[in-house]
């Protein structure tokens, strides 16, 4: 554990052969999780995109690329499952929207395996949740009205969260990069420190 944990989240078809929650995946499903007993750091992102889902490979696209960068890691680092944990809020590719943007999370997902899989990491200490939907599983009512003001309000999250201090991040994507350029204090503020963080860790 968390290993046979893995291989049961690995099997899981809920989403498609027994969905509670809207169709069912119109798509074989491939979950996505990486996780370790001896993680100490956890990115909680949404769900795999499409690049994701062909390869089995988290974050395995620009926003990985992106994200790699706020964290200041290498692929090798980051990849490590004896490091860092990724733990996505949907386990599987959920389809496109009319758009051509992603569906949310399943939320399949949450209610059968999430609880499950955060007390199999006990030795946790740094969270990064990314995008809103990782922001409600993981803060609960300590998150904003907005993912603006909830990220804006980090300090006191971080501060907040004690032994397993939270950072809440906005998604890596490209479609976030209006947002970036109008809140410049993220690449000011937060990643220096997130990246101390995270360097700490992976020292000690």
């Amino acid at each position: 554990m968390p290993e046979a944990l893995l291989v049961r989240i690995r099997r899981c078809r809920a989403c498609r052969d027994a969905p509670k929650y809207g169709p069912p995946l119109p798509h074989e499903p491939r979950p996505v999780c990486v996780a370790s007993r001896q993680a100490r750091i956890l990115i909680a992102g949404q769900a795999p995109g499409t690049r994701v889902h062909a390869t089995g490979i988290p974050y395995n696209d620009p926003s990985g690329d992106r994200l790699r960068r706020w964290m200041n890691v290498d692929r090798d680092v980051f990849y490590d499952a004896g490091r860092i944990a990724i733990v996505p809020m949907g386990f599987c590719f959920p389809g496109l929207d009319a758009k051509g943007g992603d569906l949310p999370p399943r939320r399949e997902c949450r209610e059968l395996w999430h609880d499950q899989l955060m007390a199999a990491l006990p030795d946790i200490r740094l969270v990064l949740a990314i995008g809103q939907y990782a922001h409600a599983f993981h803060l609960g009512p300590a998150r904003g009205r907005t993912l603006t003001e909830t990220v804006a309000d980090w300090r006191r999250i971080r501060l907040e969260a004690g032994d397993r201090p939270v950072y809440p991040l906005p998604h890596p994507s490209w479609r976030n990069n209006a947002w970036l350029k109008r809140n410049p204090w993220f690449e000011d503020e937060v990643l220096p420190e997130l990246r101390a963080d995270v360097a700490a860790l992976l020292a000690g």
